[in-house]
């Protein structure tokens, strides 16, 4: 018996885009933050309005059948709440040509790195179409403005120092884009 439908099954089911996040606990109005939106004025960042995440998996395709709890909670029932340092700024650019700002972390504890993987290649498995590979980074803006080179934007971002800060990461929301929250749970802090 499959715990899971398989594509033949899901060929007649309605498809929708969700999001696998964790929660970042970050302050808007840390003098980093402010530095960074200042040294950033002359171009058109459109900045993050609060609700700052890791995206650990964007699905391009879910079953909307498809329950994804028994998944999620295989993860994530048992995983410690990873503590990230934060410490560096930059920016990339999107297949679409638009460019994100963000905050990442260097040493990502191998264990949570690991349940990202496992986690993703279940929900593939699962019948979920995930075409973007995991990249840690907390956006902070968007430029849409494709005439922006890259360099420029890297250029002001960069020239922002940021003293490593750390951060518990325990919460994690599954939801459909731009939608309602279908899971969510409080990781294990101990």
């Amino acid at each position: 018996m499959q715990p899971f439908p398989t594509a033949y099954d899901l060929q007649d089911t309605y498809m929708m885009k969700t999001y696998l996040e964790i929660q970042v606990p970050l302050r808007s109005d840390a003098s980093w933050f402010e530095e960074l939106r200042s040294v950033c004025h002359c171009l058109p960042v459109r900045w993050q309005a609060g609700f700052f995440h890791i995206t650990l998996a964007f699905v391009d395709e879910t079953p909307e059948d498809l329950n994804l709890f028994p998944v999620l909670d295989k993860h994530f029932g048992t995983l410690v709440a990873p503590t990230l340092v934060f410490e560096k700024l930059d920016a990339f650019t999107t297949n679409s040509g638009m460019h994100i700002v963000y905050l990442t972390a260097s040493q990502v504890p191998q264990t949570f790195l690991s349940v990202i993987e496992s986690v993703r290649s279940d929900m593939k498995d699962a019948g979920c179409v995930i075409k973007s590979d995991f990249r840690l980074h907390v956006t902070l803006g968007r430029i849409k403005d494709s005439g922006i080179e890259l360099a420029n934007v890297k250029r002001h971002v960069e020239s922002v120092s940021i003293q490593p800060f750390s951060l518990l990461l325990n919460h994690v929301d599954y939801r459909v884009f731009r939608g309602e929250i279908l899971y969510e749970t409080i990781l294990n802090t101990q």
